[in-house]
């Protein structure tokens, strides 16, 4: 691999974030790069590290995909407005559904999510702006599993051999791509980020779009977005690493009124680790899981069943899809 680790032992956050400035300073020089946020702990602490280095000349952009959980775009832009970074709303619904509208492949979706994200959305940006470089948070384990084949992650282009500059008419530049996430959150921490972002669960580059079993529709991630609010308000106590729900492909019997009722099923999925690379799902208490599940089946339309993961990883991983 490209990267090489920077250990949590090893990591003195301080002394990382200066390199990391005068690195995109030098890269940057007087011109000008657009930074992809997200809201994640990732993306956030490039965000910073961009703004700190960069300062105007970097310009920070969500982009509302529709594959996002609940809220978020506006919750986004207030939280990095106080920290006093513009950050302008992109809406490209319509191309990341025209991308998925068919697929159920997991790599074949995570390839249509790349190339809306970095062709369709960025490239004309990228072009209008006359920028030359794309910031990211890609980190060491989205690199590692990637090259691994064990997943491709959609933010990973240059480790695979893609020419950025050549294919999408820019470079990408990745300063986080030595560390895994809990070095991450060290830096974003150093980096004056509130605890409500550097202790944010991990969350997907492609989204929910990753917590769909089968083919991606507005109506689909509707009812995932759902039984993710749900999730998240009733494990946000939980010391764990992530925890997430994951709407199956097929519909399953159930009972309502006292007649079957065909409907959908949610898995959901809580897990320790300490780095991603390995975890085991969370012994959460049965009073917590059944009040999930209730509130699931009650509150989210069509949805029949809720089960739990108690799979490890391997074989099992945190994510879906």
């Amino acid at each position: 691999m490209e990267a090489k680790e920077i250990t949590m032992a090893k990591l003195n956050p301080n002394k990382f974030i200066e390199e990391k400035i005068r690195e995109l300073s030098a890269t940057v020089g007087n011109g000008l790069a657009i930074n992809a946020l997200s809201g994640g702990v990732d993306s956030s602490a490039v965000t910073m590290i961009g703004h700190q280095a960069l300062g105007d000349r970097l310009k920070t952009y969500f982009i509302e995909n529709g594959i996002m959980r609940e809220g978020e775009a506006k919750q986004i832009v207030g939280w990095f407005r106080k920290l006093g970074v513009k950050v302008e709303v992109v809406d490209a619904q319509d191309k990341f559904f025209r991308g998925l509208k068919g697929l159920t492949d997991p790599e074949e979706k995570r390839e249509a999510i790349t190339q809306a994200f970095y062709k369709e959305v960025f490239g004309p940006l990228v072009k209008k702006s006359a920028a030359r470089f794309l910031l990211h948070g890609t980190n060491y384990t989205d690199i590692e599993e990637t090259v691994a084949g064990v997943k491709r992650q959609h933010n990973i282009l240059v480790q695979l051999g893609i020419d950025t500059v050549k294919v999408y008419g820019y470079k990408v530049l990745e300063p986080l791509k030595e560390l895994r996430k809990p070095a991450v959150r060290k830096v974003a921490k150093a980096l004056g980020l509130p605890a409500e972002i550097y202790n944010r669960p991990p969350f997907p580059g492609p989204a929910l779009a990753t917590r769909v079993i089968g083919e991606v529709t507005p109506d689909r991630v509707k009812t995932v977005r759902k039984a993710t609010r749900i999730v998240e308000d009733e494990l946000a106590g939980v010391k764990c690493f992530q925890y997430l729900a994951i709407l199956h492909n097929d519909m399953v019997t159930g009972v309502r009124g006292g007649k079957r009722d065909f409907g959908c099923q949610i898995e959901v999925r809580c897990w320790d680790s300490e780095d991603a690379v390995t975890g085991k799902p969370t012994r959460l208490p049965y009073p917590v899981l059944e009040r999930i599940a209730h509130r699931i089946t009650t509150e989210v339309p069509g949805v029949v069943s809720v089960v739990y993961n108690i799979t490890q990883k391997p074989p099992s991983t945190i994510e879906a899809i």
